[in-house]
């Protein structure tokens, strides 16, 4: 049994009258566990969160656009229109926790916390490491200086914007959480997904950079689980929920000797590389998990300790490297992809580069 109790909301005086609820939140301690809501829930990390909770014990309550299907069987599925000025009026009752997860605009953010500020226990909101200002700098911290934030800007700032709401409301009630780049099942960016897709194919392989350039990543199963787990104990404060960075030469060597097929890994200079029209990173004609150096080289290289030394638990990378290609097999591997090189084009540039060293 998980017993999660209540902590004031704001200090007297403090909360606008306006904003306070009539049903205050009160701690629930039935044997299956505890109410959480899952701002999303139908698709990648968001129902990897709820297939977790559910799994723990716990009531899970989706809020969702409805525009991605059905979140597990299990949960209760709630639609909302975040265009409309109250974006909930099916919720009901109070919640021991609210894991946010869901790509939204601010001013559902903003909307939803005043509505549930004093009928949440705890509250859960996933940012992005793309807050911070200096992505130069390998091992930095959430001391790292931030953007400036924008209710109404692009992704990263938006997102700012978001925790600043969230904070607002919950205090020492909230948990801000900053991932990296997310892996595995159910991935929708195609970034992480094409390298094991790739190195599945054998032959010769165009890697970028240096063997020795530092990435990083976190397998969707494990974030999802510390979210829950963080969640249950009331874990607040800031932290960067990434995994422990390696050199891309050995994390690419691990996914191919964990998929048994043999490849060999030639070695591109990025300088080449941008010469070639190649994109860093995602999208179009780009090879994922490669970042401009020095520019970037600290956007796959955060520091990873607070985040471990509290409770984080990161699996293999074989593991996490055989679910993403059965995701990958499972939307099709001759798809139109998002992130990634086609095949033709990943030949073209290795003739380039061949014939220039020569």
């Amino acid at each position: 049994m998980i017993v999660i109790l209540r902590q004031p909301s704001c200090k007297p005086g403090v909360c606008p009258p306006t904003l306070r609820s009539t049903t205050p939140y009160q701690p629930r301690r039935e044997a299956s566990g505890v109410r959480v809501l899952v701002i999303g829930g139908t698709a990648f990390l968001s129902r990897a969160v709820a297939e977790i909770a559910l799994a723990r014990g716990h009531e899970v309550v989706c809020l969702t656009r409805g525009t991605s299907g059905d979140p597990p069987p299990g949960a209760t599925h709630v639609r909302v229109d975040w265009s409309v000025p109250d974006p909930d009026p099916q919720l009901r009752g109070t919640f021991d926790a609210v894991i946010d997860v869901a790509r939204r605009p601010y001013r559902g953010v903003r909307l939803l916390t005043d509505r549930m500020y004093d009928r949440a226990g705890h509250w859960t909101f996933v940012s992005t490491c793309l807050v911070y200002r200096d992505r130069s700098t390998p091992g930095a911290t959430t001391d790292a200086e931030l953007i400036a934030p924008d209710g109404g800007g692009p992704y990263a700032p938006s997102k700012l914007a978001s925790e600043q709401a969230v904070r607002l409301r919950f205090g020492t009630r909230a948990l801000i959480v900053r991932p990296g780049l997310i892996a595995g099942w159910g991935d929708p960016s195609d970034r992480f997904g094409y390298w094991p897709e790739r190195l599945a194919r054998g032959g010769t392989v165009l890697a970028p950079g240096r063997p020795e350039d530092l990435i990083q990543w976190i397998d969707v199963r494990d974030l999802a689980e510390w979210l829950v787990e963080s969640a249950e104990r009331r874990r607040s404060g800031t932290f960067d929920a990434v995994g422990t960075p390696v050199g891309i030469g050995s994390a690419l060597g691990s996914m191919a000797a964990a998929l048994d097929v043999p490849s060999e890994l030639v070695w591109v200079p990025q300088e080449f590389l941008h010469s070639a029209g190649v994109v860093p990173w995602s999208g179009q004609d780009s090879l994922p998990l490669w970042v401009r150096r020095p520019d970037d080289a600290g956007l796959m290289a955060r520091d990873p300790l607070p985040t471990l030394n509290n409770g984080l638990r990161l699996r293999a990378l074989a593991d996490t490297a055989r679910a993403a290609l059965a995701w990958e097999r499972a939307l099709g591997s001759h798809r139109e992809r998002k992130s990634g090189l086609s095949p033709a084009r990943e030949r073209a540039v290795l003739d380039l580069w061949r014939a220039g060293a020569r």
